[in-house]
């Protein structure tokens, strides 16, 4: 090993330890919060409805007197979507000095930047639903929104047991998101005694995918569960209906999003969606506070319930905060995984377990409206 290489090794060695201790340095001055989001590209709109609930909820604070008499600094990262990016940013963000990261939506971004928080003990809220993110041992990543594992219960439960669909099939693309969602929902809609007559998957973004949905038209499916995002699931739908499929589209989570109805155009009508239920379906006041406040800072609501589950993500942070009188992510990890009792989130009460799993985390099928709104189907709301 050369003189260089022995001094660029420790230099490196020196800068993770300082990162491992850079969360608990400072005690004075603004508490730096990270977000982490793709605010540009084809997930843009879910990144910038993530950005824009953080930065209110730190105004709200700040304009209080701030947490524990300190003002609160949110610094944003654009990832993209896109795990070489989402490294990139796990790094800047650990080298600005914040104590937590609000982040990211896909999961292949946060597989990608998850080590890198846990190797300086910085905490990470994040919407990535792969499985794989809560059995790496990382206890500084808590998932915000349910695991793919969940929904694919739901959605077994839903096309077997309760619609009594005969013929069922499953579209993915070929993200770890989608693949992962894909496989666990045919595995559960097996488990449940369902006929699963065809599988197939997309290249993201080909915007053209006649060819595929011909190829599954032929299997004649009663309905068609597709586990990609909004983004390729708006076009999907639109182009059922152009090629006479009147199969029923489900989509998994990532299709709620405002855009898809604008994407699938008339076709968007009728199409269901499965995810956490709405806030404006729960009798919480935080959440119809929250959605008022989004609205009226922003002059439009959230783009998708992603909005509120990171929020909910950023708000525990700050109730441990206030609770351990401490920005020492020593103690606020702990604080976090040993909830004493469900933090009272905007998509309902929840904790996590010593993996960083949601624990309380109800899921819903939402169809779409004619004028792009949602109406909960299953369960029915009273």
């Amino acid at each position: 090993m050369s003189r260089l290489t022995k001094i660029s090794t420790l230099t490196a060695a020196v800068s993770v330890a300082l990162m491992g201790l850079g969360t608990a340095v400072a005690a004075d001055g603004p508490i730096k919060i990270g977000v982490q989001a793709p605010i540009t590209g084809e997930y843009a709109a879910e990144g910038q409805g993530i950005e824009n609930g953080v930065k209110l909820i730190a105004k709200q604070h700040n304009d209080a007197g701030g947490v524990l008499g300190r003002k609160i600094q949110v610094t944003v990262c654009d990832d993209e979507g896109k795990a070489a990016q989402a490294a990139i940013c796990a790094r800047k963000l650990v080298n600005e000095g914040v104590i937590a990261v609000i982040g990211t939506y896909t999961s292949g971004a946060a597989l990608a930047a998850a080590p890198i928080y846990s190797a300086a003990n910085v905490i990470q809220t994040s919407d990535g639903t792969s499985d794989e993110l809560t059995q790496k041992g990382w206890k500084t990543f808590f998932r915000n929104a349910p695991p793919n594992s969940d929904e694919a219960q739901f959605v077994a439960n839903y096309f077997v047991k309760v619609k009594q669909y005969k013929r069922i099939a499953v579209l993915s693309d070929h993200s770890s998101y989608a693949t992962g969602l894909a496989k666990a929902t045919i595995d559960a809609i097996k488990k449940d005694g369902g006929n699963l007559v065809a599988q197939d998957y997309i290249n993201a973004g080909t915007q053209d995918y006649s060819a595929v949905l011909t190829k599954l038209k032929a299997q004649n499916p009663d309905v068609l569960f597709f586990s990609g995002y909004y983004t390729d699931g708006g076009l999907i739908r639109a182009q059922m209906k152009q090629l006479g499929m009147n199969t029923v589209f489900v989509g998994g989570d990532a299709n709620q999003n405002e855009n898809f109805a604008k994407i699938a155009g008339n076709a968007a009508e009728g199409a269901v969606i499965v995810n956490v239920p709405a806030p404006e379906n729960l009798p919480y006041p935080e959440a119809k506070q929250f959605l008022a406040d989004y609205t009226k800072a922003f002059g439009a609501p959230p783009p998708s319930i992603y909005t509120f589950t990171n929020a909910d993500g950023f708000r525990a942070v700050l109730a441990g905060i206030e609770a351990t009188k401490s920005t020492d992510t020593a103690k606020l990890i702990p604080w976090l995984h040993d909830l004493k009792q469900p933090f009272n989130g905007l998509t309902g009460p929840f904790t996590w377990d010593a993996k960083g799993e949601r624990i309380g985390s109800p899921m819903s099928a939402f169809e779409v409206q004619a004028n792009g709104g949602y109406k909960t189907i299953y369960p029915e709301t009273k």
